[in-house]
């Protein structure tokens, strides 16, 4: 049996690392166990590379970009704020800078240096490779279930009356995010939501968005509407792009995270091409570029409002002839082109796989924790942090901002406990 260590944390990524830098930064002693040869393998590869650490928001604006479970995350991000986050980082050395939409980013552009970070601030604590199979438990006389360890495939067992999991989701399962946090909860009885893809591609009914494939569309609008009852459930501005098979892009992913039941069809996205002018600017610029070139084809008169790659497939939608003259456009064709400026419409398939999923829908439900401590409330000394957990945002660093809240939340109260143990 291996010694016992004060505290065990179960997962190397984000929320593993940030828990454990936090308590080691409370004089508390902390034992990683990680199942990758090396911590950190899914935060180096986040945001292409140049990992976007959090969103430079306030914490009310924040609580807008989480769709799933918001008023949970109120204590967790109240205690450690996304400036909070900021000056953890810069304080071990990584300058950061602030892009489009708040987004924050090391000024190097090197995911590798956040990670490496976190690696100094745990430099006082101890990583082990280990993969948790169990958690070990023991019930005392008046019933209450206390946890007291893990074992793990090795075989090996490491006893300790505080355990966090901080496991990931199962997306990117090749940087080790495979679930394993979900089998844990599940083994102790606790309530687990089924992990869906969230943050991913869609993939399209139409097969006009594959032809369109690399194209992508800036300054457009989006909307997302659930068939069922026709209710708008998503809306957004910025950036999408078409893809081998149906839509990507930074808008699309967002919107992937409101599809709760993503059966065939049942989602249709309506895209703005032209969302800066309303209906009547619209309409007279339209009718300006076909007055001022009545012998231009309508595919010439399509190439200065669109990408010359979407007027042949725009032409075909509108029903148009793509060689008519513009001077023979009629009023109703006129109206069929604005329409299809206005409401370009796809429908959904469904989402890429889960393994292609920036981040995970579902987890451990949030019912079975404590919102201020992440401490579980039918196990003590058990405490989930991070994406095993049932809380997700939108793009822009809310994902990575929640791993860091809740983890610090955990470990606020460990060092509170531990203090009020001595």
């Amino acid at each position: 049996m291996a010694p016992s260590p004060s505290v065990l944390i179960v997962g190397g990524g984000a929320a593993g690392l940030f828990c454990a830098a936090q308590l080691l930064e409370a004089g508390v002693p902390v034992t990683l166990l990680e199942r990758n040869d090396r911590v950190g393998r899914k935060l180096g590869i986040t945001g292409k590379g140049r990992c976007n650490l959090t969103n430079a928001c306030t914490v009310s604006e924040f609580l807008e970009n989480v769709p799933t479970n918001p008023r949970f995350l109120y204590s967790a991000i109240s205690g450690l704020t996304p400036a909070d986050t900021v000056a953890f980082f810069e304080r071990w050395g990584v300058k950061t800078k602030v892009e489009r939409g708040n987004r924050v980013f090391p000024v190097s552009d090197r995911a590798a240096d956040v990670v490496n970070a976190l690696r100094r601030a745990c430099a006082g604590g101890q990583i082990l490779t280990e993969r948790v199979s169990a958690l070990c438990t023991e019930t005392d006389d008046s019933g209450t279930v206390r946890v007291c360890g893990v074992c793990c495939e090795s075989g090996k067992r490491y006893m300790a009356d505080t355990v966090v999991i901080a496991t990931g989701g199962a997306s990117y399962p090749r940087t080790g995010s495979t679930g394993d946090g979900y089998a844990l909860a599940e083994s102790l009885g606790l309530a687990v939501i089924p992990p869906t893809p969230s943050l991913c591609p869609l993939e399209t009914e139409e097969g006009w968005c594959k032809t369109l494939m690399g194209l992508s569309l800036r300054n457009v609008s989006l909307r997302m509407t659930d068939g069922k009852g026709g209710k708008e459930i998503f809306r957004d501005f910025g950036e999408m792009l078409f893809t081998h098979f149906g839509v990507s892009g930074p808008m699309i992913l967002s919107a992937s995270a409101h599809l709760k039941d993503a059966a065939q069809g049942r989602y249709v996205g309506v895209i703005d091409l032209k969302p800066a002018l309303d209906d009547k600017q619209l309409d007279s610029r339209l009718v300006r570029e076909l007055s001022e070139n009545p012998n231009k084809n309508y595919s010439s008169i399509l190439s200065t409002l669109l990408p010359a790659k979407m007027v042949p497939v725009f032409a075909r939608l509108s029903g148009i002839d793509p060689g008519k003259k513009a001077h023979a456009i009629t009023k109703a064709e006129r109206a069929s082109i604005l329409s299809n400026l206005r409401s370009l419409t796809f429908t959904v398939k469904g989402p890429r796989p889960i393994d292609e999923a920036i981040v995970t829908k579902g987890g451990v439900s949030v019912k079975e924790l404590s919102p201020a401590t992440m401490a579980c409330k039918r196990v003590q000394g058990l405490y989930f942090v991070g994406e095993v957990v049932d809380l997700d945002g939108y793009t822009g660093g809310f994902n990575l901002q929640i791993a860091f809240a809740t983890a610090a939340a955990a470990a606020r109260d460990i060092a509170n406990r531990r203090r009020n143990e001595e």
